[in-house]
């Protein structure tokens, strides 16, 4: 094979250590292998060492959290790949860090690690805002279950009356139990809106036994969140000013059925604006997880389930889809009907999805808002073999079906002919 890269290093990243390998064919021919620690003064002599064996690339593994360090330090004197660790797995039992290194630098040169997708520094830090305020949603959420779980174990059935238990009514609520409140007629009293019509399913509902230890706990909790949901405005604020320079493009996003504000964000933060990094949107399907696997073994299919992905784009565009389905008359729907009627909701789920971030895919290179095919879009692609196939089931049925070509039809065949 030929090599590509004649002066190039790989990398066997860990929490405390690094493991280089520096790879040269040119004058003069030699391999070297060194160790460094992860401090910031051992990767700068690090940077330094590989600057004086004239190191044009760099490679290493995407190995958690700990190769993002790695990769600030020297993003400005290399060209950094950062590779798949299923990818450039080594040959069994020859497993050590130096031999780690020294195969990820053979494989390097010969040019045969495909390059993980690193966005730029602003993208970067917009995905760990939305990131976190994901994170922190899911904090509030466990701690609302566990504010039910005690309310459960003081037999005050409030889950089973209000939708939410923190809306307005349900802190009040809670914020009066908290006080030492047991009355359940003037705890029924605190409802706020269209909660005071099931003022008698509160009246039974609050009948319990509420110790001191529950107010202490319930709390507690309240405190946590009020806490997290002060930290998610925060998140929220910061979310604002670091995608005000894209903001035009996220935009561009929400005029697809199922896509809202906060979905466009998290799209953007995950994959960018520039697409020029995915050469088509089957690549981006594909690094999302959104595409069938192959895996087929003597002309036989052995599996055709999606592949394993980082769930933070696909878990958001999968719950944007079950919303973008709901939109009556628009091609996901015929698209998530068609498809459910053979492979099952769980498959045509997925397909719209990959639909939806083909559709983004084609608007953010683009710059052009979402246009929608329409509700007969397959009807009309495929309309006498949904003719054929719809006479055929009626044949099938006993009926007696004769196939007359409408007048707008024989007019297009005849200018054809």
């Amino acid at each position: 094979m030929d090599v590509l890269y004649p002066r190039c290093a790989g990398l066997d990243v860990h929490k405390d250590t690094i493991v280089a390998c520096v790879r040269c064919v040119s004058p003069p021919p030699h391999r070297e292998t060194r160790s460094f620690a992860t401090t910031t003064r051992e990767l700068l002599e690090l940077s330094e060492w590989l600057s004086s064996h004239g190191c044009t690339h760099v490679a290493m593994e995407a190995t958690g959290i700990y190769w993002r360090p790695v990769w600030h330090i020297l993003e400005d004197g290399f060209t950094l790949i950062l590779a798949n660790a299923r990818h450039i797995k080594n040959v069994p039992g020859r497993k050590t860090d130096v031999n780690d290194a020294m195969w990820i630098a053979d494989l390097l040169a010969h040019g045969l690690i495909r390059a993980s997708f690193v966005p730029p520094a602003p993208i970067q830090e917009l995905r760990d805002l939305t990131r976190t305020r994901k994170q922190l949603v899911r904090e509030i959420a466990q701690h609302s279950l566990r504010i039910q779980k005690v309310l459960e174990d003081a037999n005050i059935k409030l889950g089973s009356v209000l939708s939410d238990v923190l809306g307005a009514s349900g802190r009040a609520i809670l914020l009066a139990l908290i006080g030492g409140e047991s009355d359940p007629e003037r705890l029924a009293d605190l409802a706020q809106g269209t909660a005071r019509r099931k003022r008698s399913a509160l009246v039974e509902a609050l009948r319990g036994r509420v110790s001191g230890h529950h107010c202490m706990i319930l709390k507690l909790h309240l405190d946590l969140i009020a806490d997290l949901e002060r930290a998610l405005s925060e998140v929220d604020a910061a979310v604002g000013k670091a995608l005000a320079p894209i903001n035009e493009r996220a935009r561009l996003l929400t005029t697809m059925p199922g896509i809202s504000d906060l979905v466009a964000q998290v799209v953007v933060a995950e994959i960018g604006v520039d697409m020029a990094r995915f050469p088509t949107a089957g690549h981006l399907i594909s690094w999302a997880g959104l595409c069938p696997r192959n895996d087929e073994s003597a002309g036989k299919r052995r599996s055709t389930r999606g592949r394993k992905s980082g769930t933070w784009l696909k878990t958001t565009l999968v719950t944007a889809a079950w919303a973008a389905v709901r939109v009556k008359a628009s091609y996901l729907h015929a698209q998530f009907l068609r498809l459910k009627a053979r492979r099952g909701a769980k498959k045509a789920i997925l397909a719209v999805a990959a639909s939806m971030l083909t559709a983004a895919y084609f608007m953010l290179r683009d710059g052009v808002p979402y246009r929608d095919l329409g509700p007969r879009h397959f009807d009309q692609r495929l309309r006498d073999n949904t003719i054929r196939r719809l006479i055929r089931r009626l044949h099938d049925l006993g009926c007696e079906v004769t196939h007359i070509v409408p007048p707008t039809a024989q007019k297009e065949t005849s200018s054809a002919s």
